[in-house]
């Protein structure tokens, strides 16, 4: 195989050769029949040709012949020439031969791989693909790379973010299940796992992913109010600052107060990127300062009051930020003037309807927006009272449900949602012109969340509501990508790297050197259940007023509070005669609260005198007290 080296394969139309070989054929019929007809002119040429032999034989043996048989042989001779001219040259089969070896020739120089071409193949084979670009480029359909899919698995639930990389190397997606999970095209083999999984949000729903505009950080938007950017690897750069939420005007406050919607990089600086909330701003960020926000843009709807975004987008040149808005409208501001919007639409999609999903094209003149009213539009911001097409009954599940560009500008793709057992989810392929639908692709039996069309792999990324992640690519049209890991075989586990522990079995061994087994978790759980300290049971909740210093469940004020912590247990069963004089003999050795105050002017205490009862029973009750 060493001798094919550096030599590039031929590609085969069969269409092409089957003309081709019906060309020949009918060729080939025609000369054969040619020549039977020469050969009949020759039969004829040959009987003429005897009689003239005979006359010029009887002419030299005899002398004096007449003029007549003179002509005669003129004639005769001047046949056999013009038939010598006709007959000149080797015959049609052996240049017919004579071509094949010279036309090889040409293919090794042209060092092709391959048997050797019929005649006359090359320049069809070129003019078929002059017509196979002429159809492409009056055909867009054929421009879809949808011929070969592979499918990644997320999880289970909605795959809700997709993110590649602008070289395409690397393909992040994140979902429902809080999960973010990294995919290496390269460094995959046919089983199609991720190399790394992570929860940088905890329990939040992934919003969206996205690249920033040099590849080497990803923007991270979730359920919460804080975005966070990490790097490649999945570890954290920087987490945004969370706002005062007691704070009335959002200008004041430092960082969103409440749960993200949306967010993307700017296309020109790499350090700055993009968020909206539902605290109804649209803020920008730097990288570098995580303690604030660079600038605040508050949409208003046309009373004036606050509206909240549901998705926002940079330019393809970074100067205009755009956001969808809860009621219905478009707005787009100056990158450096946050109070006046440039452009408003305020009627672009139905009220009290989400808008998932807002896209510059690559040159930057339309905008497409993908609403929660089952509609896709597209804008020229400079005329932003109509929309230029409009394309209906797209239904719309989804909060993050998008829309794109193809890399050639003429094609916007959108998915649709579907309900469960209501059929399949299905990505539409819309002419922008026109805004006539080119093509569908049914991708699964759930919805279609995300579509993302590369423009350098020239493949398209989708994520589905059942947690898939599929890849559309085409062989011939698309570039790396999906086209590195499929060709790899999936690679054989080892059995060393299986066992997680290697054990030296000594069945005579002491009992001192004998190595422990590994116990399974259930023996273990119920060893911790008898352990009184580690099943120790939380005690219930006190009901009524509560006891022992704790409150009942009703006490949250600020007297429960303080009999919580510094009122005494009431349940004393001792006597309370006795429990108040326990303090009456050191009360009178050691006055220290009120007899001291009263040291000089307190007077001496002189208590009642008690005659025996004997001599005051005849007394009246008045009288038996005497001071």
């Amino acid at each position: 195989f060493s001798s094919f080296s550096g030599k590039k394969a031929r590609t085969f139309d069969l269409e092409a050769m089957f003309e081709q070989t019906r060309r020949t054929a009918v060729e080939r019929s025609r000369k054969v029949l040619e020549a039977r007809e020469r050969e009949k002119e020759d039969q004829a040429e040959k009987e003429f040709r005897s009689p003239c032999a005979d006359s010029s034989a009887s002419a030299s043996s005899a002398t004096g012949a007449g003029s007549t048989l003179t002509q005669r042989y003129l004639a005769c001779s001047e046949s056999e020439d013009s038939s010598d001219e006709e007959l000149t040259g080797p015959s049609v089969q052996s240049q017919t031969s004579a071509q094949g070896p010279a036309e090889d020739t040409d293919d090794d120089d042209d060092e092709f791989i391959g048997p050797p071409l019929p005649p006359g193949f090359k320049d069809s084979d070129d003019d078929n693909d002059n017509d196979d670009t002429e159809e492409e480029d009056t055909n867009p359909v054929k421009k879809i790379p949808d011929s070969h899919e592979i499918t990644l698995q997320h999880g289970t639930k909605t795959v809700s973010a997709l993110g590649l990389d602008p070289s395409g190397a690397r393909l992040i997606t994140g979902g429902y299940d809080y999960d973010v999970k990294f995919w290496d095209f390269a460094g995959m083999d046919a089983s199609l796992q991720a190399f790394r999984s992570l929860q940088p949000c905890e329990c939040h729903q992934i919003k969206s992913l996205q690249y920033s505009s040099t590849g080497d950080v990803i923007l991270v938007v979730s359920g919460n109010s804080q975005a966070k950017v990490l790097d490649r690897d999945g570890f954290p750069v920087m987490e945004c600052i969370k706002g005062d939420q007691y704070i009335v005007d959002m200008t004041n406050t430092k960082g969103h107060t409440a749960m993200l919607n949306s967010g993307c990089w700017h296309p020109k600086i790499k350090e700055e990127f993009l968020t909206c909330s539902n605290d109804g701003t649209v803020r920008t960020w730097d990288v570098n300062n995580e303690k604030k926000h660079k600038s605040v843009f508050k949409p208003r709807s046309v009373q004036g009051k606050r509206v909240i975004p549901t998705t926002c987008t940079y330019s393809r040149d970074g100067k205009l930020i755009a956001a969808g808005c809860q009621d219905g409208s478009i707005q787009i501001w100056d990158r450096n003037m946050s109070v006046h919007t440039k452009f408003h639409c305020r009627q672009a999609h139905a009220p009290a309807t989400d808008t998932s999903c807002l896209t510059f094209s690559y040159d930057g003149t339309v905008l497409a927006s993908r609403g929660g009213d089952d509609t896709l539009k597209i804008w020229d911001i400079r005329q932003f009272k109509k929309p230029l097409n409009s394309a209906e009954r797209l239904p719309s599940f989804f909060p993050m449900t998008d829309c794109c560009f193809s890399p050639d500008d003429k094609i916007l793709v959108t998915g649709t949602s579907v309900k469960k057992g209501g059929g399949s989810g299905k990505l539409f392929f819309f002419y922008r012109e026109t805004f006539q639908k080119l093509y569908e692709i049914e991708v699964t039996d759930a919805s279609v969340v995300r579509c993302l069309w590369h423009p350098k792999l020239n493949q398209i990324m989708v994520g589905t509501g059942n947690g898939l992640a599929k890849v559309y690519y085409d062989p011939v049209k698309s570039q790396r990508g999906a086209k590195l890991c499929v060709v790899k075989t999936k690679r054989k586990e080892r059995q060393a790297e299986t066992l997680t522990q290697d054990y030296i079995i000594t069945p005579h061994a002491l009992p001192m050197f004998r190595e422990p087994r590994q116990r399974s978790t259930r023996k273990q759980l119920e060893k911790d259940r008898l352990d009184p300290m580690k099943s120790h049971k939380p005690e219930p909740p006190v009901a009524g007023p509560g006891r022992g210093g704790r409150v009942g469940t009703h006490g949250g004020t600020l007297s429960s509070y303080i009999v919580k912590n510094i009122a005494l247990d009431k349940t004393d069963d001792s006597n309370p005669r006795e429990a108040i004089l326990r303090h009456a003999k050191e009360a009178e050795e050691n006055p220290y609260w009120v007899a001291p105050a009263y040291a000089k002017t307190q007077p001496k205490t002189v208590f009642a005198e008690v005659e025996p009862e004997d001599d005051e029973t005849d007394k009246p009750e008045w009288k038996k007290r005497k001071i």
